[in-house]
């Protein structure tokens, strides 16, 4: 309702306190006529600023519902049951092939324990000699195993060595320049000393 309209056989709130304002000398009959008496009492101005703001915000709602959409269709393939029954499917089978190669680790690692031959294998007279040499030449072949395992081991602490001996390296090099430098004085006071005494020599004569 519009304060301004009047309302017969009634006085509202508004209208006894803008008389009694006027009754009072607070504000003049001048000042309440000017006062526009539509309903769009706000500046155009400001409408518009809160149209223009509600427009954003229904902007912002869009973009975060767009956004909301993409990251729903995004993880859609994830969730989806018929990528992941695929995915299941595949891991089935990843599952049973690692099974069996599981199988197989134990089944030939109980082939390894066993011995290959019986014990009374019986070997022909002639070829005993050829046995024993093998023999020998295999543990040989395990020595010469086992002291290349000690070797390659070994490397993983050369790492403090080596640096100790670049440390030392580098130490040698700085003490060679230091040398050839007094060298080279060295013979710069050599080379003086002989021209002074040329030059004694030649102001004698």
């Amino acid at each position: 309702m519009n304060p301004w309209d009047p309302v017969p056989y009634s006085v509202t709130p508004s209208a006894q306190i803008l008389a009694r304002c006027v009754a009072s000398g607070v504000l003049c009959q001048e000042d309440l006529d000017a006062v526009p008496r539509g309903t769009h009492v706000f500046s155009p101005h400001l409408l518009e600023a809160d149209q223009v703001a509600d427009m954003k915000r229904q902007i912002d709602e869009k973009n975060l519902e767009m956004e909301l959409l993409k990251l729903e269709k995004e993880s859609a393939d994830v969730t989806h049951s018929f990528y992941l029954s695929r995915r299941f499917v595949t891991l089935q089978q990843f599952t049973s092939q690692l099974q069996g190669v599981l199988r197989e680790q134990a089944s030939l690692r109980q082939r390894l324990m066993k011995p290959l031959c019986q014990q009374n294998l019986p070997i022909v007279a002639d070829l005993h000699r050829y046995v024993v040499e093998l023999i020998g030449m295999a543990v040989d072949l395990i020595e010469n195993l086992e002291s290349k395992v000690k070797i390659t081991r070994s490397f993983t602490s050369l790492g403090p060595s080596m640096t100790s001996l670049n440390n030392a390296l580098a130490q040698i090099l700085t003490l060679v320049t230091e040398v050839e430098e007094v060298s080279r004085q060295v013979q710069q006071w050599k080379d003086l000393q002989h021209r002074m005494v040329t030059n004694n020599n030649d102001s004698s004569a």
